[in-house]
């Protein structure tokens, strides 16, 4: 069983105190992750709500998303696999799903948990990831996609189709995939994580961001 620690950031200490007198938060930096083992879309319930964090998985410490941005550095670029949905560009930035090669590369191994939802609570044990909203640089994007294997896609950003947006995850699992960018830029992606308890529904959406360097 992994230790957990629940942090609010200074960032969302802060956003709390400025929210509350009615000021604007935005001057308060959030935390960077740039490597280790990361749970990008981490779900969790109280009892009452589903919540969203991210896990930084090396350092046992959970974050409001809002309170973190997520560097995918130069060295992530790799020669682009082919696969149709990742454009004609000849490099993409690529977030492995391999351990061993994300840390020899030195950027994120970013996962996708259900890990703290327990069986016996949400219908047909399995909730759903849905990438609801995508942006670069502040205007709708295709250049994010996560696939696994051979080019199977989980999710794709292009806003021209309604395919690869939900996937779903039996609970009390830890998934890998392969997180791709094609353009460097600042991107905004937005999920939800959605499930039913007792035959009603439960939800709750966050926004990533994500900073892909040249």
């Amino acid at each position: 069983m992994r230790t957990r620690n629940h942090l609010l950031t200074v960032t969302g200490v802060a956003a709390a105190a400025l929210a509350a007198a009615g000021l604007n938060s935005s001057a308060f930096a959030a935390t960077t992750l740039s490597s280790g083992h990361v749970d990008v879309l981490d779900a969790e319930w109280d009892g009452t709500n589903l919540q969203l964090h991210v896990h930084d998985e090396e350092a046992g410490v959970e974050y409001a998303p809002a309170d973190v941005s997520l560097s995918v550095p130069a060295a992530a670029k790799v020669a682009n696999p082919g696969y149709g949905f990742l454009g004609t560009g000849s490099q993409v930035w690529l977030l492995p799903d391999d351990e061993v090669l994300a840390d020899s590369r030195g950027v994120l191994f970013p996962g996708i948990s259900t890990e703290h939802l327990t069986t016996g609570v949400f219908g047909g044990d399995a909730v759903t990831y849905t990438l609801t909203g995508a942006t670069r640089n502040g205007g709708s994007t295709d250049d994010f996609s996560v696939y696994a294997g051979a080019g199977s896609r989980w999710y794709d950003s292009n806003p021209a189709t309604t395919s690869y947006k939900s996937k779903s995850f039996g609970v009390a699992t830890h998934n890998h995939a392969n997180w791709a960018f094609e353009e460097p830029g600042t991107y905004k992606l937005t999920f939800r994580v959605q499930g039913t308890v007792g035959g009603v529904a439960k939800s709750a959406t966050a926004t990533y961001t994500v900073v892909v360097s040249s």
